[in-house]
């Protein structure tokens, strides 16, 4: 038996529940896992508000690191005694310990630690595949400029770190110019707060009227329409998060004016292989090694206190990464 947080059915922080689980052996494909640390992302809040539906009760969480008890038939790349690390499908992650799938588990290097790595995994890779992957038709070199929303949150301040060592000139949007400060001291290039400024207008002049080749936005209805207008002649919107609601529909005509390009990403269509998950996760371990990235753990709390957490996330007041600890 092991303690785990639960949900019932949708609802605000309070619906978060201490709930006695049987954790069971891990069975052909799967591993079991002690955690040490559990990362706390918005798509938690998504699931438990039931913007994203899911059958429920449903255990909440996406990410976390700890060390493997046990391995089932099949499982080869993992070895009881593990330190391991993953961001993945199912949910479950607040929990002391779950029995998982193993495909997107992934060794955690020893120089990385476990609070660390819980902060780092969702967060990490989906800055990865963003700056790696979600590329404008006419790619990115140095010098370029994009536009990320949110920049002083969890992956925020990952992307403005890997940007600048990627010689992008990132343009960065926060609600605060506390904020704004933290998203400058971690490379980006430009830092606007949206709450005393128009950041499309803003955007028009730092680039001389030229606009941004990508726009990174996780806030979503909020900045939609700010967020087209500060793209360039066929530049790309890439729309991966909903932190203020959904965008609504809209006709394909809006984007005619300078062609534009629009994607919704998730991480979990980048993570369908052990071996892209890997590969994805070898890339964060190196960068971060390598101090090129580092990962801000701003807000520790309890699992027990994981309302509060919920609380201080959606009215966005933390910044970095915050972790639950078992």
């Amino acid at each position: 038996m092991g303690i785990a947080v639960q949900i019932r059915h949708p609802g605000g922080p309070e619906v978060l529940e201490l709930v006695q689980v049987d954790v069971g052996q891990p069975g052909p494909g799967e591993v079991r896992i002690r955690h040490h640390a559990v990362g706390l992302n918005f798509i938690d809040v998504y699931q438990r508000t039931g913007l994203y539906t899911l059958p429920m009760p449903l255990q909440l969480g996406m990410e976390a690191a700890g060390v493997v008890e046990a391995v089932g038939e099949g499982v080869t790349h993992l070895r009881a005694g593990d330190r391991v690390a993953y961001a993945s499908n199912p949910p479950g992650s607040y929990s002391e310990q779950r029995v998982m799938p193993a495909m997107c588990v992934c060794r955690l290097p020893d120089a990385i630690s476990f609070d660390t790595g819980a902060a780092m995994m969702l967060k990490g890779l989906t800055a990865q595949y963003l700056l790696r992957k979600c590329l404008p038709v006419e790619g990115l070199a140095a010098g370029d400029a994009v536009l990320f929303h949110a920049a002083a949150g969890g992956v925020g301040l990952i992307a403005c770190q890997w940007a600048r060592a990627l010689g992008l000139q990132l343009i960065a949007t926060a609600g605060s110019d506390e904020k704004c400060a933290l998203a400058l001291a971690n490379g980006a290039a430009h830092a606007i707060n949206y709450r005393r400024e128009n950041f499309a207008e803003r955007v028009q002049d730092i680039t001389a009227g030229q606009g941004v080749k990508v726009v990174y936005d996780s806030v979503g209805k909020d900045t939609w329409d700010g967020s087209l207008a500060c793209l360039r002649r066929f530049g790309l919107m890439v729309s991966f998060g909903n932190a203020s609601g959904p965008v609504p529909a809209f006709a394909p005509a809006v984007l005619a004016g300078k062609s534009l390009y629009v994607t919704r990403q998730t991480l979990f269509s980048h993570i369908t292989s052990r071996e892209a998950t890997q590969a994805m996760a070898d890339e964060l371990f190196s960068v971060v090694a390598s101090g090129k990235v580092q990962i801000h753990i701003d807000q520790r709390h309890a699992l027990a206190d994981v309302q509060q957490a919920h609380r201080d996330l959606e009215a966005r007041k933390t910044t970095g990464s915050t972790i639950l600890l078992p």
